[in-house]
């Protein structure tokens, strides 16, 4: 009797790229799910824009609006890459979350891809927010393709504020994170001109605005809505960029270490 040859369906093959979105999606949804995280991080942007841009500089004729959406888009940007990596990988190193991670078969990046896809998200949605509050109510009026530089320079923006936030998440547990980040986040924020224009501080403080990495970012907003401060913008993206790589090499050799 000739023997019938049976055969099992394969294991289903999951591309490198699904697994990649698919995780990218689950951490999204994740933090879009933890209020303590995602209301801070859409709703402080908006309100601070919505009481110094529109409000309490209704008179100016547009200026402070037009202004500040550059600023406060970054200071926006800002926390979404402190917190989202900064808080979260703090807790999950200290839980053993990662070296669970690891263990796992699945590619080694899609953890570090997932987060950082989940910033710009997070960043797409607060640069989408503050446009709609100052086209609607603030009468600022910019081409389209201002609107578009504009958001495709936070939502690569915060990849810099991701690597620091990485960093300092692989240097503190997860109690002490927020007030590390709170630290370097606010007096970054206020030192960089993101809440009032350097001409309106001291001479000091324009003077040591460049060791901030926000500075650099605002004022290549700035230059999108022509109110830049006339700095070369190639010394601003290559600052942006050494930070970006610094301070993720610092974080690897930290996770290696650590776990």
């Amino acid at each position: 009797m000739n023997a019938i040859a049976t055969t099992r369906p394969a294991a289903p093959r999951h591309s490198v790229l699904r697994i990649y979105l698919l995780e990218a999606r689950h951490e999204f949804l994740r933090m879009l799910r933890t209020p303590s995280f995602a209301l801070p991080v859409l709703l402080f942007p908006a309100l601070f824009y919505t009481l110094f841009g529109l409000v309490l500089n209704r008179a100016d004729g547009g200026g402070a609006a037009r202004y500040l959406l550059a600023t406060y888009g970054v200071f926006g940007i800002m926390g979404a890459g402190l917190f989202g990596f900064g808080v979260v990988v703090a807790m999950e190193r200290e839980r053993g979350f990662l070296a669970y991670k690891r263990a796992l078969p699945m590619p080694p990046g899609a953890y570090m891809f997932a987060k950082m896809a989940m910033a710009m998200l997070f960043s797409l949605l607060i640069s989408t927010l503050l446009g709609t509050l100052a086209a609607g109510f603030g009468g600022v009026s910019l081409l389209p393709w201002q609107w578009l530089a504009l958001l495709a320079i936070n939502v690569v923006g915060v990849l810099p504020f991701c690597a620091l936030g990485l960093f300092v998440g692989t240097l503190v547990g997860g109690q002490g994170a927020p007030a590390v980040l709170n630290l370097l986040y606010l007096p970054m924020a206020f030192l960089s001109g993101l809440w009032l224009p350097l001409t309106m501080l001291p001479p000091v403080f324009a003077s040591m605005a460049p060791a901030w990495p926000p500075y650099h970012l605002s004022q290549v907003a700035l230059r999108v809505v022509g109110m830049h401060d006339g700095s070369p913008l190639l010394v601003h993206v290559a600052v942006l960029v050494a930070v970006t790589m610094l301070f993720f090499a610092l974080a690897r050799r930290r996770l290696r270490r650590t776990g």
